[in-house]
């Protein structure tokens, strides 16, 4: 149980011998050239987790999973995603072709205790992505033929927790138990423990180059006294210089023109002006001039090349910020880490992070995979699956599939 949410988890329910519907997130990178898939990480982090543990206690085990959008490269099919799961788990995983015709369900009913199911991609029946209330989607025909045959429903799917799909909540009024599974209850956990409990001093990393999700969580983070810093660094660093009357030079402007932010100055500029002393911005920038990183105090912009990185004094004050607090998230880079010579500042801010005492939680799929890439994924207290999920968490401090949960739970 998540005491604060009054959310069900697996702990509260008996499955051995249950049919169980679990919903997942095997989304994953898929080779546009070849249609197999790149990187079989989210199929490990809930086979490893959730499906284990109903197998193991004895449930017969039935996935539901979606795989990329229609008209999309990667809207292919889970087949691979079932022969991965089974390699993962070293038993076998049963698959069928079909979501809920006779196929899948007379699959379903052939399991034995233990056994493990993944139906085909979610998504190749039209109306799983209707966004709609649960009572709405518990009429549609995907639950309409498949609920009679589960006696739990799990949801598990954090990352698509922000959309209200049918197969996310349609089956929250008519299955006996819905409840959440281990890595929805990990993530609710963490996410609560952010953005509704921080311990303080609570400090938020934003960086990367979504710059208006990162506007609106600092106006929600200060608005609602979530954190007491907001450190800045990559393209959202530069977009705050800007508003803040800084020259940044022409390339960086064009780059901000491009991406469609400066409509956010005005903005930022009325956020810089009522926070700006919890709102932290480089003092120096790691900038490419001539093949070659150079770190240019921000009083001496503007610069004729690209600006990469944060700089490494810049880097130093983050670190001690980072250092003295007690609960951090961050979301995204502080620069082109990819880049040999500019993954220094999200280096410094990843280190400072792992030698921490505080609460520390990333997310965001370029923050992750800088994690991954510098050799810091194990080193924070909690790596958030989510993307768009996340962010709306950090906004809102709920998410529709939650809300959910909370209402239907049992």
């Amino acid at each position: 149980m998540i005491e604060e949410l009054g959310i069900k988890t697996l702990d509260d329910v008996e499955v051995k011998g249950k049919t169980v519907g679990v919903r997942v997130d095997f989304n994953s990178p898929i080779d546009p050239k070849t249609g197999h898939i790149l990187d079989d990480t989210r199929i490990r982090v809930h086979g490893e987790t959730t499906i284990k543990e109903l197998s193991d206690r004895g449930a017969r085990v039935v996935i539901l999973a979606h795989q990329g959008r229609k008209g999309e490269p990667d809207f292919v099919s889970l087949k691979e995603h079932a022969a991965r799961l089974s390699a993962i788990l070293s038993r076998e995983v049963k698959f069928v072709d079909d979501i809920f015709g006779e196929k899948a369900k007379n699959a379903i009913r052939s399991l034995k205790d233990g056994d493990i199911l993944v139906l085909e991609n979610v998504r190749f029946w039209p109306g799983e992505t209707k966004k709609a209330d649960p009572e709405t989607h518990s009429k549609s025909e995907l639950v309409r033929e498949l609920a009679p045959l589960f006696q739990v429903y799990v949801v598990d799917a954090f990352a698509a927790a922000h959309r209200p799909h049918a197969s996310m909540v349609g089956f929250a009024p008519v299955v006996p138990h819905f409840v959440a599974g281990r890595i929805m209850e990990r993530e609710i956990r963490a996410l609560w423990r952010v953005r509704n409990n921080p311990e303080r001093p609570s400090v938020y990393i934003l960086g990367g180059a979504k710059a208006e999700d990162s506007a609106e969580i600092v106006k929600t983070v200060f608005e609602e006294d979530i954190a007491d810093k907001v450190l800045t660094g990559g393209l959202v660093a530069n977009l705050f210089l800007y508003a803040a009357g800084h020259d940044i030079g022409r390339k960086n402007v064009e780059v901000l023109e491009k991406k469609g932010f400066l409509g956010l100055v005005d903005d930022i500029r009325g956020l810089l002006d009522k926070y700006g002393e919890k709102i932290l911005l480089p003092v120096d920038l790691g900038v490419k001039r001539d093949g070659e990183r150079v770190d240019v105090p921000v009083s001496e912009l503007p610069v004729e090349g690209f600006i990469w990185d944060i700089g490494r004094e810049t880097a130093k004050r983050y670190a001690d910020e980072i250092l003295a607090a007690k609960t951090v998230v961050m979301n995204g880079p502080m620069g082109v880490f990819e880049e040999p010579g500019f993954e220094t500042g999200t280096v410094e801010v990843f280190e400072a992070m792992a030698r921490s005492s505080a609460f520390t939680l990333i997310g965001g799929g370029h923050t992750l995979a800088a994690a991954h890439r510098l050799g810091y994924l194990d080193k924070v207290s909690h790596v958030s699956t989510g993307g768009g999920a996340l962010i709306e968490y950090l906004v809102k401090g709920t998410l529709p599939v939650i809300e959910v949960l909370r209402k239907y739970s049992r």
